[in-house]
């Protein structure tokens, strides 16, 4: 862990008040495995410890550090709901569709709240529920119209909250309503991440760091798979990289768009501030295409986030899109204006083009990909589910049935952040 100091730290809080993992393996990656994971992350680390448990000899390959990329690096928001507004995803797909889908996002908190539960993970977890916060008049009508369509389809547990409702719960003159959703936790995802690294490791799995893969070849009737580190023999593969940049991911890559995503977290906030701005101490969104999420960590700091500009992380990008974050957060709440900001970050995002999951078998390859910002919950539940359809169970995977077609134009590179960015923008100012 490192000293705070005084300045604002170019780094992920969570990452840097987790304890270091300890688990990997040292020396060359080499020998066979009946399922090498690519990517270190949630995905890659449920899979990892489902596919163990099952007695399968599991290695894991990760290019950076465990979790050192989206899973280590995002809102820490872990909740029902998919990234479409359900009324829009039921319009387009049907009720029976929307309805499964947003029963597997309930099934994928359960998986989180499981694993917690049955590895004994300190994480800090607490169950708090979501609010979505109507940023305009017109928004409320919206989430009214979804809370009337998802108590009566789906979930009964929702509710509307009025401006007033929402002033008993934000201390914030910014909105005009809310729909609360009470499936949703809290926990300290750095200290949840390596919990389960060390769970994969401790139920036989190996992980290596910084053993970047650069190709596979099918070969004796699987794969071998070739890394900085050397090769090792596969019987399956799974690939759980996200918006990985590197590596021969393109028919990936033109699959999903790499969005930069990012974050502040402000110094300690004394309780009696906490207890007037944030009583209920929820996981909260707002309703713009270009909005913010924000919640409180355990040690009692605002994480305050959003896509804040259209492009990509990078220590510049992260910067400027912190001020843009500081700037939002202290017009949400004037009474943070002088709050310091002790961390700032970015990530990369990988977003489908309906934000909607992928995951499947690709030419003899496996995948779970493309959360488009609700990574946490699901990454955790597709490493489970994903260790199920391996051994021959197709029906566990909940996206089996969407294809996936490559994205118009898009061959890696977002060329076009810019312009969805300006759309976004347009779209906020009109409705």
């Amino acid at each position: 862990m490192s000293d705070k100091g005084n300045e604002m730290r170019s780094e992920s809080y969570w990452l840097d008040t987790a304890p270091g993992f300890t688990g990997a393996q040292d020396g060359a990656v080499e020998g066979q495995a009946d399922v090498v994971v690519v990517g270190g992350g949630f995905t890659g680390l449920a899979a990892a410890r489902a596919l163990a448990l099952k007695g399968a000899s599991v290695v894991v390959l990760e290019a950076g550090r465990v979790i050192g990329e989206a899973s280590g690096r995002n809102g820490g928001q872990c909740n029902t709901g998919v990234a479409q507004d359900y009324a829009s995803l039921s319009a387009t797909l049907g009720a029976d569709q929307a309805r499964e889908y947003y029963k597997a996002y309930e099934s994928a908190v359960q998986s989180v709240v499981t694993v917690i539960e049955q590895e004994n993970i300190a994480c800090d977890i607490k169950r708090n529920g979501k609010l979505k916060l109507a940023a305009k008049p017109g928004h409320y009508e919206g989430l009214a119209r979804t809370c009337e369509l998802i108590r009566r389809e789906v979930d009964a547990d929702v509710e509307l909250l009025s401006a007033q409702d929402v002033r008993a719960e934000i201390d914030s003159n910014e909105f005009h309503g809310g729909l609360l959703q009470r499936n949703g936790i809290q926990m300290h995802v750095g200290r949840f991440g390596l919990g389960l690294a060390d769970a994969a490791v401790r139920h036989g799995a190996r992980v290596y760091q910084n053993a970047t893969v650069k190709d596979w070849k099918a070969n004796r009737g699987g794969f071998v798979v070739n890394t900085s580190k050397g090769s090792i023999q596969a019987g399956q593969l799974l690939l759980a990289t996200g918006a990985c940049q590197h590596g021969g991911l393109g028919w990936y890559r033109r699959r999903i768009v790499p969005v930069g995503s990012f974050v502040i977290v402000t110094e300690v906030l004394p309780q009696a501030l906490i207890d007037q701005l944030f009583p209920h101490q929820r996981a909260y969104v707002t309703s713009r295409l270009i909005g913010n999420y924000f919640r409180l960590t355990p040690d009692n700091r605002l994480l305050f986030g959003g896509r804040a500009r259209f492009a990509m992380s990078n220590s510049s990008s992260d910067a400027k899109s912190g001020k843009v974050l500081q700037a939002a957060m202290v017009q949400m709440f004037p009474q943070l204006a002088h709050v310091k900001v002790d961390y700032c970050w970015g990530g990369l995002v990988d977003m489908t083009s309906d934000r909607l999951p992928r995951a499947g078998e690709h030419n003899g390859v496996f995948y779970s990909m493309g959360y488009s910002g609700h990574g946490v919950q699901m990454s955790v539940h597709m490493g489970r589910m994903m260790a199920e359809v391996m051994e021959g169970k197709a029906q566990a995977n909940p996206w089996k049935d969407l294809s996936w077609p490559a994205i118009p134009g898009h061959f890696g590179k977002p060329w076009f952040l810019p312009l969805v960015g300006a759309y976004y923008r347009y779209q906020d100012s009109r409705h």
